[in-house]
């Protein structure tokens, strides 16, 4: 049998008024969330990308038209899959509506043997009557509990510092141990390693496939940087791109027929690389050993998994013209092979997703990777809608969020270390920057922030996460964490553009006991819960200047 479609789930509605919420985007703004009223006719959310892709996460939900944050209707349904998906919403003449969702039909062509079967990815649907809150909130809970698997998807997030931003691949032992001595004072408790350690590589034109330490730059090894590491009280990471190969490698000199492509056909290299075959075993097999190569030999805590470019030429060499249809899927199946392998083999290591950014940000690698970076993009403004609409669906432990330098390196954007620190603090905190070159007054600021947030690391990263106001509707943006048994509360809230009088605002809390009466610890006022969530917290800014914010952290009175 030849599948040429095969979908995941299929379910009939009645006639009845539907939006439709998703989560579409590009690189640097992925999942903006968009809301639009269902028609007659056929609407489609897809990738052909070979991954979930910047520009369509794999989920949708159907919402009645009046359904908010807080109240109403709203079905949703996540596809638990990595590769091109489809979702398609029928609209009849009489008003009813057919959900489809799974594997895109785009070049798919399965060839099933007699007696074989097929396995289609999963869809998990949740049902709220409490608005897009209580599913985001049963999503979270569902993803973290039930389809991660890592021993880590409880605990606590580790602060970490990448040297991406701050060096590039211009470094050496010296300029890594400056960042350490600068980072371990601060509180800072992870030092990752990116791109650059490997192979010949000091640009992005060559080395992807060779993973052996680059001598030239690391004369000591990997070994000797993690020591250092350690040696400040620091967890060490490192990053791996393990699909993609440049064509100056060793690895492509030895196997130019591991890579996609249409045989006597030109290649397309994105960001100087093409990607590696992973539908074929073999290649699997090689960047598994090389890769154990260096994890069975130096002690290391965390791994960064990127993949920066998407899937051209979706051709394998090793495949005849009937079983061509399957090498997108049976690349994701590569894929996860990969991670099964790795993560069951190194339990002790933290596992973290990106793709160009959030790229591949979904809840197929969610089972193997309990995190993944969002977006490329660290302004704040642009991330109070990124990790906005990621929250629709993804737990707040999956989310990294990282205070980069200002000006910020994509947009050129100048915004405060508090701005940056409090979005970052929305998420789990790290810092992409040279810790050696901050001023001393921004060295102070982070050690407020890392102190700050270990305190309330726990909350902010396992607590219940409410939306508050939308980035996609106002000027002001606020969210907030509250504990299992409501006894702590925090409340975060930010003005995107000043104004020369500024008016006073209202916040209306929630998740709160309404019984309770809770303390503000920078004032020491007291509120009632009620008060809290049905009249709000009455502020007045002082500020006229763009891009500001303000935590709150409420404590239940003894």
């Amino acid at each position: 049998v030849d599948l040429e479609k095969v979908a995941s789930m299929q379910m009939d509605l009645p006639t009845q008024p539907l939006d439709a919420i998703s989560l579409p985007g590009s690189y640097a703004r992925e999942r903006q969330l968009s809301r639009e009223r269902l028609h007659r006719g056929v609407t489609q959310f897809e990738s052909r990308r070979g991954a979930s892709s910047h520009h369509m996460n794999p989920f949708v939900a159907l919402a009645d038209p009046n359904t908010n944050e807080f109240q109403g209707n709203v079905l949703g349904a996540l596809l638990i899959y990595s590769g091109n998906h489809q979702i398609s919403l029928e609209r009849d003449p009489i008003g009813q509506t057919r959900l489809t969702m799974g594997i895109n039909e785009y070049n798919f062509d399965w060839r099933l043997a007699a007696g074989a079967s097929f396995q289609t990815p999963e869809v998990a649907m949740v049902y709220s009557t409490t608005g897009l809150n209580g599913m985001s909130q049963t999503y979270h809970d569902l993803l973290r509990d039930r389809v991660a698997r890592s021993r880590y998807k409880h605990d606590l997030r580790p602060i970490l510092i990448n040297n991406w931003e701050a060096t590039y691949f211009d470094f050496d032992a010296d300029k890594i141990q400056s960042i350490l001595d600068a980072a371990a004072p601060l509180g800072i408790e992870m030092f990752v390693l990116d791109d650059g350690w490997f192979g010949h590589r000091n640009d992005d034109n060559s080395s992807l496939g060779d993973w052996f330490v680059n001598r030239n730059k690391l004369p000591e090894g990997l070994a000797d940087i993690s020591k250092r590491t350690h040696d400040k009280g620091m967890r060490f990471g490192l990053w791996f791109e393990p699909e993609n190969i440049s064509a100056d490698s060793e690895l492509y000199r030895a196997h130019p027929d591991w890579v996609l492509g249409v045989p006597d056909r030109g290649r397309t290299l994105s960001r100087n690389e093409y990607v590696l075959d992973f539908s074929q075993p073999d290649v699997v097999d090689n960047i598994f050993g090389q890769m154990t190569a260096v994890l069975d030999k130096v002690p290391i805590d965390y791994i960064k998994w990127d993949m920066n470019r998407n899937l051209t030429e979706v051709y394998s060499p090793h495949s005849d013209s009937a079983h061509e249809g399957e090498t997108s899927h049976r690349f994701i199946l590569g894929v996860y092979d990969l991670m099964e392998r790795l993560t069951k083999h190194y339990p002790q290591i933290l596992f973290e997703g990106c793709s160009g950014g959030g790229g591949r940000f979904d809840a197929g690698l969610m089972h193997y990777m309990p995190q993944s970076w969002p977006s490329d993009n660290n302004d704040p403004i642009e991330r109070l809608k990124i990790q906005y609409g990621t929250s629709l669906v993804y737990p707040i432990s999956a989310i990294t969020a990282h205070v980069g330098t200002s000006p910020d390196e994509l947009l050129g954007r100048s915004t405060s270390m508090k701005m940056r620190g409090a979005v970052a603090m929305s998420g789990a905190l790290g810092y992409e920057l040279d810790a050696a070159q901050l001023s001393d007054a921004d060295k102070q600021a982070v050690k407020r922030q890392v102190a700050f947030y270990k305190q309330h690391r726990e909350l902010v990263q396992y607590g219940t996460f409410y939306r508050l106001e939308s980035p996609f509707e106002s000027n002001t943006v606020a969210w907030m964490f509250v504990s299992p048994d409501q006894k702590e509360a925090l409340l975060f809230t930010f003005v995107i553009l000043g104004a020369v009088q500024p008016e006073p605002h209202i916040t209306k809390l929630a998740g709160l006991d309404p019984q309770q009466t809770y303390v503000e610890t920078d004032t020491n006022k007291m509120y009632g819960g009620d008060e809290l969530m049905q009249l709000g917290l009455y502020t007045t800014p002082v500020q006229t200047s763009d891009f500001t914010a303000q935590v709150h952290y409420f404590k239940a009175k003894d």
